[in-house]
């Protein structure tokens, strides 16, 4: 009898045993796969992670000090390569800006002009106004902006001359911290309450059901202006930030218990978890070993389309006066100086605010449709 040599294996044979390139890829795996090939998802994720790290190095991010004042309204500086001749240069500038003694005779305004005298060169990383990172660490370096320390305004100033710019970027902690506190206490609840109710059924999922009704029946809006104005003006800026959020979260859980709950019915009757049941598994084990983990997909896709519309909520709050009082800083806040046709007619800048809001919602809702498929990559 022949010996069989393994060397000998024919090409053909040798990719046959091969297994397949994603075959032992595990669902994490499968579902990032899925994500990289959706240019939208992959847009959402930069920009999500983009807006996140501004916020969490606001002051570092900011190129000045968003409550120092300058010459009330100013028009956004544009970064030039050229100098006031004409002549091309390596390093950008940005040109002062000199308020004359002749005022608007529409808005009894100073009258800006542009000094080409006193160029302000610009560069990374230069020193400005002093800060606290993370309120602890004492810094005065900035990302970007002018190499002498000197104001410059990349989107105009508002009415009391500080920096749109500066209050943005600050403003996005606020405002993103508002969001995503509230999706998580909303995610909390939501899962939890979603979860037993669908679980358990009966007459308990019948009580909790109609409760839940009783939430969602509520408008919501007039419901926030209510709750919110029940706050004095002289309350603590955390305490009014803290009802807030408390208001948001009391209002929002709801839809996504009945999202979670329509999930967890469909799933109480798989096999699975009626062999669990039959082998007497306890309820708390079954609802976090085999439900949770299964339910989470949806979690998570709910969640990034749910943070776009606190984004929203807060910013048309805060532009009505019942979010965020100041001293904060938020970008809803920021719009209360868009109230008038007039202000807006003769300072467009001073929408800038919005600018940050837009794209704040198409990075969330793009990376929740990203999310939404790949997490089936069946």
């Amino acid at each position: 009898m022949l010996a069989f040599d393994s060397s000998d294996t024919p090409p053909t044979a040798e990719r046959a045993i091969k297994k397949p390139p994603h075959g032992n890829e595990s669902y994490l795996a499968l579902v990032w796969r899925r994500l990289r090939r959706s240019w939208t998802g992959m847009a959402g994720l930069v920009l999500v992670g983009l807006l996140l790290l501004m916020a969490v190095f606001a002051d570092f991010f900011a190129p000045m000090d968003p409550k120092a004042t300058d010459v009330g309204f100013a028009p956004p500086q544009v970064m030039s390569f050229h100098d006031k001749d004409g002549n091309f240069v390596f390093q950008p500038r940005v040109y002062a800006l000199s308020d004359s003694e002749e005022l608007d005779p529409v808005t009894f305004q100073p009258i800006v002009g542009i000094d080409y005298d006193n160029p302000r060169l610009l560069g990374f990383f230069v020193k400005g106004a002093e800060y606290k990172l993370f309120g602890l660490i004492p810094a005065n370096r900035h990302f970007f902006g002018s190499t002498d320390g000197q104001p410059v305004h990349f989107l105009g100033t508002d009415k009391f001359g500080r920096d749109v710019l500066s209050r943005a970027i600050i403003g996005s902690r606020i405002s993103l911290m508002i969001a995503l506190t509230v999706v998580f206490i909303v995610t909390l609840i939501g899962t939890t309450v979603g979860m037993v109710s669908g679980y358990f059924g009966g007459t308990f999922d019948v009580w909790l059901q109609r409760f839940v009704e009783l939430v969602l029946a509520f408008p919501q809006l007039p419901l926030y202006l209510a709750l919110t104005s029940l706050i004095p003006v002289t309350a603590p800026t955390n305490v009014f930030l803290a009802f807030v959020i408390f208001v948001m979260s009391a209002l929002g859980w709801a839809q996504m218990s009945r999202e979670v709950r329509g999930k967890t019915l469909a799933l109480a009757r798989i096999d699975y978890v009626r062999a669990a049941m039959a082998v007497g598994a306890t309820d708390r084990r079954i609802i976090i070993q085999h439900i949770l983990p299964n339910v989470m997909s949806h979690v998570i896709v709910a969640v990034t389309l749910h943070i776009p519309s606190v984004v929203l909520l807060e910013s048309f709050l805060g532009f009505l006066g019942f979010a965020v009082k100041p001293p904060l800083i938020s970008w809803g806040l920021m719009l209360q100086d868009t109230a008038t046709y007039s202000v807006i007619g003769s300072y467009p800048w001073i929408l800038s605010p919005v600018g940050f809001v837009l794209v704040t919602v198409f990075a969330f809702n793009a990376l929740g449709d990203g999310l939404r498929d790949a997490v089936d990559p069946y």
